[in-house]
C-alpha cells in the first residue's frame, strides 16, 4: 500500500512538472507554471521521504537546512542581471549532487558484494560522468560570467584533439565497467575524466557563447538526473531529468539559431570576448552625440516609438522608468512597442521577465521577427543598453564574427537613439557600426538617468 501511495504521489508530481513546463511557454501562464512545478517538486520530496529505504532522517534534515541557507539568499538577493551566474551555480550544485549520489551508490554495491547488472552500471557510469562534467563546467561558466576567469577563449594547439581523446577514453572506460563493474580504479578514472572534461570543454568558449553553454550544461544536468533515476529505480527522477535535459537542449538550439551559430561552432569556435574588431570602418568614423533634452523633442514629435531593451537597462534597473516613459507617450497618442531579441540580456526570456516585473503589458512586447518589418516606418527607435542584438555588422560585414546573426533592425528606423554609458563594445567584444550611422545619435549616460531625463522633459 505504501509503495502504491508513493508511486501515485510520483505520478501526480510528474504530471505537475509537465503542466508547469507547458505553462512556462507563455508569459501570461508562466507564474502559474512555476507554482505548479514547485508543488510538483514538493510532492516528489514527500514521496521520497516516505520511501522505506530512507531510514536516517537526520542527514535529510541537515541537507534541507543547508540547502535552504544557500538557496534562499540566492533567490532573494541575487539581482536579475546576475541571473546567468546564478543559474550556472545552480547547475553546478545539481551536477555535484547527482555525481555524489552515483559514487555512493556504486561504493555501496561494491562494498556489500552485491551483483552489479550491466544496466545498473551503465546508468551509474553515465550519471557520474555527466554529473561531474556539469559540476566543473558550470563553475567555469560562472567564473567567466563573473569575471574571475577571463571571458576570452583560452585555447592551445591540439586542444580539440585532446578533448576528443578524453571523451573517447571516458566512453571506453564506461563500456569496460559495464562488463567488469568491480574495477574501482577505472571508476575513479571515469569520475576524474568527467571533472577534467567540464573544465576543458568550457575553457575555449568565449563570453558571447556562454548563455548557450549554460543551456547545454542544463541539459547535461537533466540527463544525469534521469540516469540517476534509472540507477535508483525512481520514476519521478527519470521523468523530471528527461524534461530538464530535453528543455535545456531545445533552449540551446533556439539560442544557437538566434545567434546564427552551430553547436560545433559554439563548442569549438573559440568566439567571443576577443579584442574589439572594427566593423564597417567604424573606427574611422565619428559618432554623433545628442543631449537628453534634444532627444526628448524628437520623441515628443514622433508617431511611433520602438524601445529595444538590453543588458544596460537591466544593470541600471531602468525597466520601471521605461514603462513610465511608454505610458506617458501613449497618453499623447504615440504608439510604443518593446522589441525583444531572443538572447537580449544574456539569457532567453531575460527581457520578458524584466519588463513583466515592471508591469509592461505583454501585448507591448514584440518578438524580433514581428517587429523588424515595421522598423522602416518607425519614427524613433530607442536602444537602451543593447549592443550585439542591434549590430548591423551581422548583415553588412561578411568578415564579422556575428555575420548572419539575426538582429533587430534599429538601423532602419527614421531616427535611432542609442543610450549607453560609453562607446565600449558589447558582450561579444566587437565594434558596432550602428553608432556611426547617419540616422543614429548617441545619448550617453546611465540608462535610468537618461530615461528619467526623457520623462521629465516630455512632461514639461
Amino acid at each position: 500500500m505504501n509503495e502504491q501511495l508513493i508511486q501515485f504521489i510520483y505520478f501526480v508530481s510528474s504530471s505537475l512538472f509537465i503542466m508547469g513546463l507547458m505553462g512556462l511557454g507563455h508569459p501570461e501562464r508562466a507564474r502559474k507554471g512555476m507554482i505548479l512545478a514547485g508543488v510538483g517538486m514538493l510532492l516528489a520530496i514527500v514521496g521520497t521521504l516516505l520511501h522505506q529505504d530512507i531510514i536516517i532522517y537526520k542527514w535529510i534534515v541537515l541537507g534541507l537546512v543547508l540547502g535552504t541557507i544557500i538557496g534562499a539568499p540566492m533567490g532573494l538577493w541575487i539581482p536579475m542581471t546576475k541571473m546567468p551566474e546564478r543559474i550556472a551555480l545552480s547547475h553546478s550544485f545539481g551536477g555535484i549532487a547527482v555525481a555524489l549520489v552515483g559514487i555512493s551508490k556504486y561504493w555501496e554495491h561494491i562494498q556489500a558484494g552485491h551483483e552489479v547488472s550491466k544496466f545498473f552500471m551503465g546508468a551509474i557510469g553515465a550519471e557520474v560522468l555527466l554529473g561531474s562534467l556539469t559540476f566543473t563546467g558550470s563553475l567555469m561558466a560562472f567564473g567567466k560570467l563573473q569575471g574571475t576567469i577571463t571571458g576570452k577563449p583560452i585555447t592551445f594547439k591540439g586542444q580539440n584533439g585532446l578533448n576528443f581523446l578524453m571523451l573517447l577514453a571516458s566512453i571506453l572506460i564506461l563500456g569496460y565497467l559495464v562488463f567488469v563493474p568491480g574495477m574501482m580504479g577505472y571508476f575513479c578514472a571515469l569520475v576524474a575524466l568527467g571533472f577534467l572534461l567540464g573544465i576543458m570543454l568550457v575553457l575555449p568558449i568565449g563570453g558571447a557563447d556562454m548563455p548557450v553553454v549554460i543551456c547545454l550544461l542544463n541539459s547535461y544536468a537533466g540527463l544525469a538526473a534521469s540516469a540517476s533515476g534509472f540507477a535508483l529505480d525512481n520514476n519521478v527522477l527519470i521523468i523530471c531529468g528527461a524534461l530538464d535535459g530535453g528543455s535545456g537542449f531545445i533552449l540551446a538550439m533556439i539560442m544557437s539559431k538566434a545567434m546564427n551559430r552551430s553547436f560545433s561552432n559554439v563548442l569549438f569556435g573559440a568566439f567571443g570576448g576577443e579584442v574589439a574588431a572594427v566593423g564597417g570602418g567604424g573606427a574611422q568614423q565619428k559618432a554623433v552625440e545628442m543631449s537628453v533634452e534634444d532627444a526628448a523633442e524628437f520623441v515628443k514629435n514622433a508617431s511611433s516609438v520602438v524601445v529595444v531593451p538590453g543588458y544596460g537597462l537591466a544593470v541600471a534597473q531602468a525597466q520601471h522608468t521605461a514603462r513610465e516613459l511608454s505610458e506617458i507617450l501613449e497618453k499623447d497618442g504615440i504608439d510604443v512597442k518593446f522589441a525583444i531579441h531572443p538572447v537580449a540580456g544574456r539569457m532567453p526570456g531575460h527581457m520578458n521577465v524584466l519588463l513583466a516585473e515592471a508591469n509592461v503589458p505583454y501585448d507591448k512586447l514584440v518578438e524580433m521577427d514581428d517587429i523588424n518589418p515595421s522598423m522602416e516606418t518607425t519614427d524613433v527607435c530607442i536602444v537602451i543598453g543593447a549592443n550585439d542584438v542591434v549590430n548591423p555588422a551581422a548583415n553588412e560585414d561578411k568578415t564579422s564574427p556575428i555575420y548572419g546573426m539575426p538582429i533587430i533592425r534599429a538601423d532602419l528606423a527614421k531616427v535611432c537613439f542609442v543610450v549607453k554609458r560609453s562607446m565600449a563594445s558589447g558582450f561579444s567584444g566587437i565594434d558596432n557600426p550602428l553608432f556611426y550611422k547617419e540616422k543614429t545619435r548617441m545619448v550617453f549616460g546611465d540608462a535610468k538617468a537618461v530615461l528619467q531625463g526623457l520623462v521629465s522633459k516630455i512632461k514639461e
